[in-house]
């Protein structure tokens, strides 16, 4: 299946996504093909979302020639994608070409690094800009960001998204996740669905994901 139950979260199985990923994990891509690939990889979850996670209904249309039964996707617009920045920005761009009616929020969301992490594996998060659209119980709200280590980040937009509203489904997506932040996520925030391409092994002293991708923001916008 696209979409396997990995337990703490759901993960893309898909060849493309797949392949994707390792392009965006080489230290040999440089910065504009990392950006269209976090883009293509986006573009690919949200079809996957779509096929694994999303009901169909049977319409009735008229063509041309007759009248006719047809297939639909319900709830596809009543989407709404939040992007964390700044690493998501290329991710959402791919996503929202799967939703191209969907609502957009944008959070702006940070670790303080330069604290460290605390006992409980987990970073100070500074919030500075949050701009949300309304969101309704029929909707279904993606939250992305490509990268989920400690869950500190992803935890506090969740709770920012959530003072805006209850959907009637959270999805958290991400390209690459380590275990400690799937399993923090989930206790903090239980109602949402973890959805990654990939669960690596594990997350180094400074709280980065290994083997992870470095950092997707920096490598994205060659800020490094």
């Amino acid at each position: 299946m696209p979409i396997e139950d990995r337990g703490d979260a759901h993960v893309i199985t898909h060849a493309l996504a797949k392949h994707t990923l390792s392009d965006l994990r080489s230290v040999d891509t440089e910065q504009v093909e990392f950006r269209k690939g976090l883009v293509k990889l986006g573009r690919i979850c949200g079809y996957e979302i779509i096929d694994g996670m999303m009901d169909t209904e049977f319409v009735s249309i008229t063509t041309p020639l007759a009248d006719t039964t047809g297939e639909r996707v319900k709830g596809i617009d009543r989407v709404v994608v939040v992007n964390v920045l700044r690493a998501a920005t290329p991710f959402v761009e791919g996503l929202v070409k799967a939703f191209p009616r969907a609502k957009q929020g944008v959070i702006s969301a940070s670790r303080d690094e330069s604290a460290g992490m605390d006992e409980d594996g987990e970073f100070p998060i500074s919030i500075d800009y949050v701009k949300l659209p309304d969101i309704g119980p029929e909707e279904t709200v993606i939250v992305a960001d490509p990268m989920l280590a400690t869950g500190s980040t992803m935890v506090s937009v969740l709770q920012e998204v959530l003072s805006n509203g209850t959907p009637e489904r959270l999805l958290c997506l991400s390209a690459v996740s380590a275990p400690p932040g799937l399993v923090h996520v989930h206790e903090e925030v239980p109602e949402a669905d973890l959805l990654t391409v990939a669960i690596d092994e594990r997350l180094d002293d400074d709280g980065y994901i290994v083997p992870g991708l470095g950092d997707a923001g920096d490598r994205a916008f060659r800020t490094k």
